[in-house]
């Protein structure tokens, strides 16, 4: 049992609440988010539309949100969790039967009031789900065979939707946030060492059976692989985007080229400079001292849940902020990893920056998540 069920007593009402609030991290989502807009605008050659004003409503829905989310005590998503899990896992079902295709992939289902990718929303639940689990656990079953084997199941079920979609990124940020919490929850290290040989032998199969009938993944897939290793091999093809993505950021030097004079994006060089390469647009425009300045703001961000979470004495909401403070570290990791060809290109957006309604409104709430955990902490 969680230790807020038997302190709510403790637990701010009302007005207070809102008194509670982490604002220090309101301003700084606020100031990442304010960072996309220019971009969006840049990109945009100098025009509000087609990107930037759609992205500011939604980041105003999102950050309200955010606050209704943060006044509901965290007790409450706790016991909600499972009924998160399970209506995310469905969606991912609705978009196997429904979904929408776009770019060859078949991620998003229409709801009618909008358009959703279930899979963000999954990025989230099962983290919320896992935390959930752990902390009904007993302490003393955290590594039994069996008990490491049941959030395991609910970690993959999800991924093997996602991956099937298909989205080789999204389903990568599942596991890895699903692991983490896990990892957190004390799960013994021998666990993670054998998922890691297991891996190991996994991408070894994956690149035996390269042209054979069992072929494990998509050839697009393998020839993202090939671009990561080598991207020379084909700069005018599969190797374009990362190519010119490198010199987008080179070009900046330390202080850039100056807001909406990079060449790159301008020319329509840059892929994709509105979702997924944004961050050379503005490594381009503002240089080493802007990228640095918003990976700055970024890890402030992880910091001050970080320091919630360890100052929380309920178990379930500390697991839940970290779970989601590394979540979203992967997202912006992965990103700027894969424009810098430093992994492959995965389709992973810049989180608050890139343009996109699922993936903002998403991650808003589960900052709301964290904003919940910290107001209703015992003190």
């Amino acid at each position: 049992m969680s230790y807020l069920a038997h302190n709510t007593k403790h637990v701010p009402t009302g007005l207070r609440k809102i008194w509670y609030i982490n604002w220090p991290l309101v301003m700084l989502l606020t100031a990442v988010a304010s960072a996309g807009f220019l971009m969006l605008y840049s990109v945009a050659g100098g025009s509000t539309t087609p990107w930037m004003e759609p992205q500011m409503k939604r980041f105003g829905l999102g950050m309200f949100l955010m606050f209704v989310v943060a006044m509901v005590p965290i007790w409450f998503w706790r016991n909600m969790a499972f009924v998160a899990y399970g209506v995310s896992v469905l969606l991912l079902l609705g978009v196997e039967f429904f979904g929408e295709v776009r770019m060859g992939a078949q991620r998003w289902i229409d709801l009618g009031f909008m358009v959703l990718q279930p899979s963000e929303l999954t990025k989230i639940t099962v983290v919320m789900f896992i935390a959930a689990y752990y902390d009904w656990l007993p302490n003393e079953k955290t590594s039994r065979p069996l008990w490491v084997l049941l959030p395991v199941i609910f970690i993959l079920l999800p991924t093997m939707l996602v991956l099937k979609q298909p989205d080789l990124g999204t389903s990568l940020l599942l596991l890895m946030g699903g692991a983490t919490v896990m990892f957190l929850a004390g799960v013994h290290w021998a666990y993670f060492a054998t998922v890691a040989g297991g891996g190991l032998a996994a991408i070894i199969a994956v690149f035996e059976s390269r042209g054979t009938s069992w072929q494990l993944i998509k050839d697009y897939q393998f020839r993202r692989i090939d671009t990561f290793i080598d991207p020379a091999n084909d700069p005018l093809g599969a190797g374009y985007h990362i190519t010119q993505a490198k010199i987008a950021l080179g070009s900046g030097g330390w202080t850039g080229r100056g807001f909406m004079q990079g060449t790159q994006s301008r020319l329509n060089f840059l892929p994709e400079k509105h979702t997924d390469f944004i961050f050379t647009t503005l490594a381009e425009e503002f240089g080493f001292v802007g990228a640095s300045t918003l990976l700055l703001l970024y890890l402030l961000i992880i910091v001050f849940c970080v320091a919630s979470a360890i100052g929380n004495k309920d178990r379930f909401a500390s697991l839940l902020t970290l779970g989601i403070a590394m979540t979203f570290f992967l997202f912006f990791a992965v990103n700027m990893a894969m424009v810098m060809g430093l992994a492959p290109v995965v389709g992973v957006p810049l989180p608050l920056v890139s343009y996109g309604g699922s993936a903002m409104l998403v991650l808003l709430v589960a900052f709301g998540l964290v904003q919940s955990a910290h107001v209703h902490r015992p003190r």
